[in-house]
């Protein structure tokens, strides 16, 4: 699995003018982020995003790079989990004490 950082941010031409991309430049421009994280964070469809991604490697604006992280389902259950908002997280312990 491949994970992508923004090297330089770019001009967005009008079928990627939305906030939802700026979003995703913002966020890969702090870390590494795979593609599945992308979908996931963005809401949108997975051919939005390869059409994002694919735009960005054409111009060089994307490091690219082997994923090191561990993606096993209970790696992944607990990285969602510790990420849930606030109020999700103390519902979720209040309905594991009782």
């Amino acid at each position: 699995m491949k994970e992508y950082k923004l090297l330089s941010w770019p001009e967005l031409g009008p079928s990627f003018d939305k906030v939802v991309f700026r979003r995703m430049l913002s966020d890969l421009s702090h870390r590494h982020l795979t593609y599945v994280e992308l979908v996931k964070g963005s809401g949108l469809r997975r051919q939005e995003v390869r059409a994002f991604l694919d735009a960005l490697l054409a111009q060089s604006l994307l490091e690219e790079r082997e994923c090191t992280r561990d993606f096993s389902p209970v790696t992944g259950l607990f990285e969602s989990f510790t990420q849930s908002p606030d109020w999700l997280r103390r519902a979720l312990s209040l309905t594991t004490t009782r």
